[in-house]
């Protein structure tokens, strides 16, 4: 079990370091973080590269067990401010009205989650005062489990987009749309309100990783980088983090 959790801490890690990478090499922040910069503030390319910095330092913080739990907390609270300072401000000017278009959104929630779930895998390296990071770890599971319900229902309510994301060489795409927006419902479900989450958990780590070798790795090879800014590689990074979290998920209880 204590092998499980190291290999999905590392996959999160790796994840979140190839983010930051990300952050030198393509134009802007990944939408994943800042959905679009406001123009009254500074030129942001300082901040880009400091954020890009900031999380590789993270990642190897986690990696090589500096403080991880400390590390993971901030982090997780880095983008939750994220998601209310800038995600939320943008879709309320913009008036999104439609699911689909706050996908980058759901996608910082977990990420924010992830961190808790994250923490709440390692030993506490703090002192004995519990700071009121610590309350936030709870919600970690929950965070990550929105966010895979609202991507199950958008299987639902987008399936003509969805099913042409099903490598060709797969058979009836639209089953396996709906298939797939069926167990990330379950699978929200079950992390939100704690159901069988050791097998859920499992599962879902299962298909996540499986989409980030048959799916998102060969979209991004086949997509020049340059014509989509690299976010076909943050889908690679995203899909990697992620089912390491649910690696975790399934095998702490504390979540």
């Amino acid at each position: 079990m204590e092998i499980l959790k190291k290999a999905g801490r590392l996959v999160f890690a790796i994840g979140i370091a190839g983010l930051g990478l990300q952050q030198f090499f393509f134009h802007g922040f990944r939408p994943v973080f800042i959905p679009a910069w406001p123009s009254w503030m500074p030129e942001p390319q300082l901040f880009i590269y400091l954020s890009g910095v900031g999380l590789i330092i993270a990642s190897l913080f986690i990696v090589f067990n500096f403080q991880p739990r400390k590390t993971s907390l901030i982090l997780g609270c880095v983008f939750l401010a994220l998601l209310i300072l800038f995600h939320i401000p943008f879709h309320v000017v913009q008036r999104n009205t439609s699911l689909g278009s706050w996908t980058n959104t759901f996608k910082i929630l977990a990420f924010s989650g992830s961190c808790f779930v994250l923490a709440s895998s390692l030993p506490d390296d703090t002192d004995k005062r519990r700071t009121f990071l610590e309350k936030l770890i709870p919600m970690g599971r929950i965070f990550f489990g929105i966010m895979m319900f609202v991507f199950g229902i958008d299987h639902f309510l987008y399936y003509q987009f969805v099913e042409t994301l099903v490598p060709r060489w797969i058979p009836w795409p639209l089953f396996w749309t709906y298939f797939a927006g069926i167990a990330l419902i379950g699978s929200g479900i079950s992390f939100i309100f704690k159901i069988k989450v050791k097998l859920i958990g499992i599962l879902t780590a299962i298909m996540l990783f499986a989409w980030f070798l048959i799916l998102h790795i060969p979209r991004a090879a086949l997509m020049p980088s340059e014509a989509d800014n690299g976010n076909e590689i943050t889908s690679v990074f995203q899909a990697f983090a992620f089912s390491g979290i649910a690696l975790l998920i399934a095998f702490d209880s504390d979540t």
